[in-house]
């Protein structure tokens, strides 16, 4: 697998540093130093684990001459800079007196596109959109496209003059042009409650003039897909459960449907992408358990027989690479991301990068047409956070732009491992289980972390903060890919249908007594922990299972089904709940008695074990009464209960300070109940 096939040595042994964040005098991104450290005294701090990254994003110009950043002001906000990859002289191009540049994308090789956010301010007190804006890579020509204020809240549609409204997100670029393509949100949502898919309209817009024009749709469209030479071809519709994609034929400039399917059957298809010779590639099924990668021909409205990218034991999820004249390969993700060269240059230069950065995975993203020999590579590992280089493909040389979290040192991280074990009924279970550095590999205290969705895969071999700082206070972490999580086939994802509080629980519980029957885990000394449907599980996991967990943490968790179908306050849209949960969770009628026995919160009384609480008071997927009704429940009968409430987080913790305070409390709870042998 790839991850196995790397050095666990110490990073950058041979490099070429130059930093971008430093020259522009915005932040520190050192590279780490060439020889290993002791080892600490004390573990990093919460802080270090928990700050803002200092390098967000890396993204190099069609031409592959220029090279567009994002970094932070110090103690300030995040500011846009552009690097020329010959000269070197980097400058800050664009930059708000009171919000971060939040994501910005090429627009052509003289004009980028941008929106705009405060990271340091939670959910429940925004006010404002994201807005769009545009800019020249020289500074020049700065026009803002969508507004940022929110029609619903202030009473008009826009409060800047010729610009479109507040609910308008960027899309899409378009080869060669100053036009994009936006599309525009229901701006009803937040006004009236209203829960029902909304059409998702398209607009091309010129950066430069601010004129839009509507691209015209098919049906209900929830999805679009544009070819390379920036035309709209696909349309994705939906009519309650219903799925049809349709194409539009450029010589008839008619829509016409290629397929329709049931949204949750797992026949369908997805549409992926189009190359540059206007071929069309899906993901499937196509009569088999994984997902692939496949060519879809338009001429006679059939999948190929032979998939282009197919994986032995996973779906296939990952891009394709290409520039403007083919497709140069496919990355993906199995144990670890990786990529698959169908250029052989390609695969020579994947083989140069490697050999000067062994430790790590390193994607290299290419100029849709490059006028130099520069390519961009974004490098990480389990241990190492992402850092951003370019590399010269001619000369071989590395040059560092920045590292996302230069205060993590490589060295006191904790390294992971996927891991794979029976369940009782015989079903395999993925699971990802990180070994705390130092700590032995024997009878450890162990914390079961069951990631949300449910109906997603969520672990992945890269740094993730919560784990690492988890593994760095000596715990062991197993992150089970139970069954209902999608990734692993279609078997491993339908074998989760209706299955809350039961088999998938059980696939939880199964990993916990796995990696005692291993020695790895102390009997005596396993907490279960998650958020959303982890949250759920987490007090389910306790609820059925009391001898296995010594004791459970949890934010934002589901605390009773039927709370979801009944709180009018949940962002959940009605075809969702019409369609959707009672297939996949449960029906409020006809499973009305395995919901009621499911349902943590009147399970509450069971619960004994010490437990830990938090919710956001600004949450619109699992609103708060989730939290406080349990709250009050659960109370009445166990006195070891903690509850934290941040009124202004939504749905998992945006704002720094209450990450760092979060985690505090759930280290001092876990010292003081798994932390030393009973």
């Amino acid at each position: 697998m790839p991850f196995r096939t790397l050095q666990r040595i110490r990073l950058f042994p041979v490099v070429l540093i130059l930093s971008f964040s430093a020259m522009c005098g915005i932040a520190t991104a050192q590279a780490p130093a060439p020889a290993p450290a002791p080892a600490p005294a004390k573990p990093p701090s919460v802080q270090s684990f928990f700050d803002y990254p200092t390098l967000t994003s890396a993204q190099l110009s069609p031409n592959a001459r220029y090279v567009a950043m994002l970094v932070p002001a110090k103690d300030g906000y995040v500011r846009l800079g552009v690097m020329d990859v010959v000269d070197r002289v980097p400058k800050v191009i664009a930059s708000f007196d009171d919000a971060d540049i939040r994501q910005f994308h090429w627009v052509n090789n003289d004009r980028l596109v941008f929106d705009a956010g405060d990271r340091k301010v939670g959910v429940g007190n925004q006010t404002q959109g994201a807005g769009l804006y545009a800019i020249n890579r020289d500074g020049t020509e700065f026009r803002q496209l969508a507004d940022r204020t929110v029609a619903f809240l202030q009473g008009s549609s826009s409060s800047v003059r010729g610009a479109l409204p507040w609910n308008t997100s960027f899309f899409s670029t378009i080869h060669d042009s100053d036009d994009i393509y936006v599309y525009q949100f229901d701006v009803t949502w937040g006004a009236v409650k209203n829960r029902s898919v909304k059409p998702t309209n398209l607009l091309r817009l010129n950066t430069k003039t601010g004129h839009s024009t509507i691209i015209d749709r098919p049906g209900l469209t929830i999805s679009w897909l544009i070819d390379q030479q920036g035309e709209p071809r696909i349309a994705t519709t939906i009519d309650g459960e219903m799925e049809s994609v349709f194409y539009r034929d450029p010589e008839k400039n008619a829509w016409r449907k290629l397929a329709e399917f049931n949204s949750y059957t797992g026949d369908g298809f997805a549409p992926y992408f189009f190359g540059p010779d206007g071929s069309l590639y899906v993901r499937a099924r196509h009569g088999h358990d994984k997902v692939s990668l496949y060519r879809y021909d338009l001429s006679k409205n059939s999948i190929d027989p032979e998939p282009l990218i197919s994986l032995k034991d996973y779906d296939f999820s990952g891009s394709i690479v290409n520039n403007d004249k083919k497709i140069l390969g496919v990355r993906f993700e199995t144990d670890a991301d990786d990529t698959k060269w169908l250029d052989p240059a390609m695969q020579a230069m994947q083989k140069s990068v490697n050999d000067l950065l062994p430790s790590t995975v390193n994607q290299i993203s290419v100029a849709y047409r490059p006028e130099t020999s520069y390519v961009l590579v974004q490098s990480f590992s389990d241990v190492q956070p992402t850092v951003y280089f370019l590399f010269d493909s001619a000369t071989k040389k590395l040059t560092m732009l920045g590292n996302s979290m230069p205060q993590i040192d490589p060295q006191q991280m904790s390294p992971k491992d996927m891991v794979r074990y029976k369940a009782r009924d015989g079903l395999e279970i993925p699971a990802y289980l990180t070994m705390p550095k130092g700590a032995g590999k024997n009878n450890l205290p162990l914390v079961v972390l069951v990631h949300g969705g449910p109906y997603v895969r969520d672990g992945a071999w890269r740094w993730n903060r919560e784990v690492q700082f988890l593994a760095s206070r000596g715990y062991a972490v197993l992150e089970p890919e139970y069954r209902g999580s999608t990734g692993f086939g279609w078997q491993h994802f339908r074998a989760g249908w209706k299955q809350w509080g039961l088999k998938m629980q059980d696939d939880v519980a199964d990993g916990a007594k796995w990696a005692i029957s291993q020695g790895i885990a102390d009997p005596k000394r396993i907490c279960i922990a998650g958020a959303s449907y982890g949250g759920y599980a987490t007090l389910m996991g306790l609820v059925n299972d009391p001898s296995l967990y010594r004791c459970g943490f949890e934010w934002a968790g589901v605390t009773d089904i039927n709370l979801m179908y009944d709180v009018s306050w949940s962002d959940m849209s009605n075809e969702y709940l019409r369609f959707g949960m009672p297939v996949l969770v449960g029906d409020q009628e006809k499973d009305a008695a395995q919901l009621k026995a499911t349902s943590p919160l009147e399970n509450a009384a069971r619960i004994k074990q010490p437990l830990l609480l938090a919710y956001g008071g600004s949450d619109v997927r699992v609103p708060i009464v989730h939290g406080t009704k349990f709250r009050d429940a659960v109370k009445a009968g166990n006195p070891n209960v903690e509850w934290i409430e941040y009124p202004e987080e939504g749905h998992g913790w945006r704002l720094e300070k209450n990450n760092v305070d979060f985690w505090t409390r759930v280290a001092k709870f876990l010292d003081q109940q798994i932390g030393k042998p009973q």
